[in-house]
């Protein structure tokens, strides 16, 4: 069990790894030095799950303006950017008179459309409605049942549901979140502190409550953790649980078949292929026996669905003043995919050490996203745990990062018409936005690529960082004790 980097030898101090946390240093005390203390109950881990805590809790004070306007106001939802799906489906999906999502019954599909997403989602909404419904004391089902939409909408009863289940689901968003931040810890038990990135990520606090995405993330976190541990069954395990909440968890058995390919190790790929897809099955089964049609919606929608909000293909279309047909899109979009995956793989086969699964499966979800005809802002949460294991860097993951936050405000900015020309036009500062946000992220695939191909470079597999290895770092001052951690804190 050798983790993705080696858990061998002692662990890394973040102050003389990182030169951007170094260079923070000094306002707590500096560099730790040779003899740093141990504290006794703060250990990394649960440094980490503090972060991740007061990172998730501001990303619900942010979405506050909306929650106390009952998210009611079309505008303010765009002016102060706390859009979330969340309490808008509540209603629209039939989840407050508590229908099964997947039921085909004739009376419940003529009120309500078959939720769009895929099966793991509509569970944890399912159940999460009928934690709503226990706390409020079961509100009377018969008489919403004789109500329109419209009137449930305008229901104050109702709407303050809405807002419990937002608030219900963001408390099991936030249990994903730590749940995800203590896996990265273990992936590589030499760099607990890796995880820091993930809980004070700009991207957790601000589109962790969009929508469902954080179901997912903790299976891939978990995933990485896995296969870090050499558990092949439970990675497969992760991967097929994480494709029922969405469908790029399911990448990371390409970088599994470059990796244990490379290693020989066939077995291994096969339990976690098998393992994955009885979990994914077993998983869907409850929906599709219920009623296939409506377990069949999240793919037909998909595969009908026309470029939308953050793809390039939105872009073009607008710039080129037409509209491309979903089977033109889906061809392209695949082929270009299926191209990048070839390249993924080929530089996992010949790269001079065997890559990282971390470093593959981001490769694979960039190109992805990147040629999806949909790239919603909280789809950078799909990234982020793939992304502080690829290349632990606060420098490379604030320059990633500071592209997407730009995005996510100029998404909300177009959509409220907010920064419109004045005399009418194309939305540039939007294609502008998305233009900067693919560039952030092929600037960091970029350096997980020279990372693959030379190693030396990989501050996981170094021992000492390139920046430090010229210097007499980390530097002291004679008599000076630095506070910090132990040997293996930071």
């Amino acid at each position: 069990m050798t983790g993705e980097g080696g858990d061998r030898g002692p662990a890394v101090r973040p102050t003389a790894d990182d030169p951007f946390v170094a260079a923070l240093s000094p306002g707590i005390g500096g560099p730790a030095g040779e003899h740093v203390g141990r504290h006794p109950w703060w250990t990394p881990v649960r440094v980490i799950l503090v972060l991740t805590a007061i990172c998730f809790s501001l990303g619900m004070v942010q979405k506050a303006p909306c929650y106390d306007a009952q998210w009611t106001n079309s505008q303010s939802r765009y002016s102060e950017m706390c859009y979330s799906d969340l309490p808008y489906l509540y209603v629209g999906r039939g989840f407050a008179e508590l229908d099964w999502p997947y039921s085909n019954s004739i009376q419940v599909r003529d009120r309500y459309d078959v939720m769009e997403y895929p099966v793991g989602i509509s569970y944890y909404a399912y159940a999460t409605a009928y934690v709503t419904h226990w706390l409020k004391g079961s509100p009377d089902l018969a008489a919403r049942g004789a109500m329109s939409q419209g009137q449930l909408y305008a229901d104050h009863e109702v709407v303050r549901e809405s807002m419990l289940f937002t608030a219900v689901s963001s408390v099991g968003f936030g249990i994903c979140a730590l749940l995800a931040a203590w896996a990265l810890t273990g992936v590589n038990r030499r760099r607990p502190w890796d995880a820091a990135l993930f809980a004070l990520s700009p991207v957790l606090l601000f589109e962790g409550l969009i929508n469902w995405d954080l179901l997912a993330v903790a299976c891939v976190a978990g995933a990485l953790w896995a296969q870090a541990r050499d558990r092949p069954g439970l990675t497969g395990l992760l991967i097929g649980l994480g494709t029922a909440f969405k469908l790029y968890p399911l990448f990371l058995l390409g970088g599994l078949l470059v990796i244990w390919g490379r290693e020989r190790r066939w077995r291994d790929l096969a339990v976690a292929t098998g393992t994955g897809a009885v979990t994914w099955a077993l998983v869907n089964a409850p929906a599709y026996l219920s009623g296939h049609h409506e377990w069949s919606v999240f793919w037909t929608y998909n595969k009908h669905r026309g470029a939308d909000l953050g793809s390039g293909w939105l872009v073009l279309q607008q710039m080129a003043g037409t509209t491309f047909s979903s089977p033109t899109i889906n061809l392209a979009s695949w082929i270009i995919f299926g191209v990048w995956c070839v390249g993924v793989a080929a530089l996992g086969v010949w790269a001079p050490q065997t890559p990282r699964l971390a470093q593959l499966g981001f490769l694979v979800v960039v190109g992805f996203l990147l040629v999806n005809k949909v790239y919603s802002p909280q789809y950078a949460l799909w990234l982020l745990p793939l992304a502080v294991m690829a290349r632990p860097r606060w420098r490379d993951q604030l320059i990633w990062q500071a592209g997407e936050i730009y995005y996510f405000a100029s998404v909300w900015w177009y959509l409220g018409t907010y920064l419109n020309p004045g005399g009418g036009g194309d939305p540039g500062f939007y294609w502008l936005a998305v233009g900067i946000r693919m560039a952030a992220q092929l600037y960091l695939a970029v350096i997980v690529v020279r990372d693959i191909l030379m190693p030396e470079y990989d501050v996981v597999r170094t021992r000492r960082p390139a920046w430090a290895r010229h210097s007499f770092w980390p530097p002291t001052e004679p008599g000076r004790l630095t506070l910090g951690r132990a040997p293996g804190g930071g």
